[in-house]
């Protein structure tokens, strides 16, 4: 009897177990239902989204399927991403092996560029491929480091172009003081070969200076020393630094417009813009031709200096890059007229320092005109008294000059 109440009680325990192990397993994979992941396979998780608008790099999120789920406004506009897809096969072979084996990856790449295209040419990006979450979602940030490149390429040229315009000056004085020195008994060809070191070293001379004025009005500081300056006695310094050159060609220069226009600047700097600006027509104009310096008030509150000349003009393809250091539309006939390849850099970068800027219209075998603009001085009491000023302090200076 014992043993039948033993095995009968036995066999509820084990019932009762049995009873326990599956109400366990059902509230277990209940468990498990309540605590899967609410976010599906290819959307985002809750606030990433959030976090890649604030990014400033541009961001790309990358499903299991190589879809794109969502790329910055800047990732579209630089040519990453089409539509859902990533375009740039060196980003999406990276994006794939991220998801395969979950190791962070970097790389620089180039976007834009063809063989046919200059290493210039295109955008270069800091690339960095992360995993995102437990679902094969892959991040790719893209860093812009285009103007870096672009920097450090106008370093290196700008080197360059400095050692080779040394080297040319300096190379010909070396072989024309020889050449004196071994013409020592020939007192006709000693002048002529000295006025050929004449011509170098003022060529010399006129580069380091305009090296000098370019690295004085190329950086942030703001100019020191500014004062009210009349753009009638700029104009006419400008015009008379060239009028040697002009007269051996045989070429006009004239001035007009309105008179009485003031700036606030440094009036060596203005003249020395506007005088690159009045010898370039003349270099680059035939015999018996006219340039002409004309100012005039534009709107209320700028100034606009022409220069117009009736030379061989400017290219169109070259129009967009001849206020580049060194830049020369032809270097053959730059070489003649004896140019440093500054001049139009010197200008654009004076022009800018003053809070104006420059502009060129041109066509070909009809001349040039060159456009500066510049703040007008105000005209309220502060300006007014700038102005007096001024006008007392020149009159100073030159008790014989008619205050404008």
């Amino acid at each position: 009897m014992e043993v039948e109440v033993v095995a009968v009680l036995t066999g509820l325990a084990g019932l009762a177990i049995g009873l326990t192990t599956g109400l366990a397993v059902r509230v277990s994979e209940r468990s498990h239902r309540v605590a899967a992941p609410a976010t599906p396979v290819g959307v985002l998780p809750p606030g990433v989204a959030s976090v890649l608008s604030v990014l400033r790099s541009s961001a790309v999120v990358v499903d299991v399927e190589d879809r794109v789920l969502r790329a910055s406004s800047a990732a579209r506009a630089y040519g990453l991403v089409s539509g859902d897809r990533l375009v740039v096969d060196e980003v999406l072979a990276m994006a794939r092996l991220v998801r395969r084996d979950g190791e962070i990856r970097e790389t620089e790449i180039q976007v834009g560029s063809t063989a046919a295209r200059s290493r210039a040419d295109g955008r270069w990006f800091a690339v960095r491929v992360t995993p995102l979450g437990s679902h094969g979602l892959v991040l790719v940030l893209a860093e812009d480091l285009t103007d870096m490149h672009r920097t450090e390429a106008i370093r290196r040229d700008f080197v360059a172009n400095v050692s080779h315009e040394l080297k040319t000056p300096v190379g010909a004085l070396w072989l024309l003081a020889e050449t004196v020195e071994n013409a020592a008994d020939d007192p006709e060809a000693v002048r002529r070969f000295a006025g050929r070191m004449q011509y170098e070293s003022v060529r010399l001379t006129n580069l380091v200076q305009d090296l000098m004025t370019l690295s004085r009005v190329q950086g942030d500081e703001p100019l020191p020393d500014l004062r009210s300056v009349s753009v009638d006695e700029v104009v006419a310094e400008a015009l008379e630094g060239c009028r040697t050159k002009a007269s051996a060609k045989e070429i006009e220069l004239a001035a007009g417009g309105e008179d009485g226009l003031r700036v606030h600047g440094d009036q060596e700097l203005l003249v020395s813009a506007l005088r690159n600006l009045v010898d370039n027509a003349v270099a680059y104009s035939p015999e018996n031709t006219r340039v002409v310096v004309s100012a005039r008030r534009c709107g209320d509150d700028q100034v606009e200096v022409n220069v117009t000349d009736q030379g061989i003009g400017i290219p169109d393809g070259e129009v967009g890059r001849i206020f580049e250091r060194f830049y020369r539309v032809d270097p053959a006939r730059s070489r003649q007229t004896g140019g440093t390849g500054l001049g139009l850099a010197i200008v654009k970068h004076v022009t800018g320092k003053h809070g104006g800027d420059v502009t060129v219209w041109s066509k070909e075998g009809h001349g040039s005109t060159f456009t500066i603009r510049l703040p007008l001085l105000g005209t309220a009491a502060g300006g007014t008294a700038a102005r007096k000023d001024a006008d007392a302090e020149n009159n100073t200076d030159n008790p014989a000059q008619e205050a404008p």
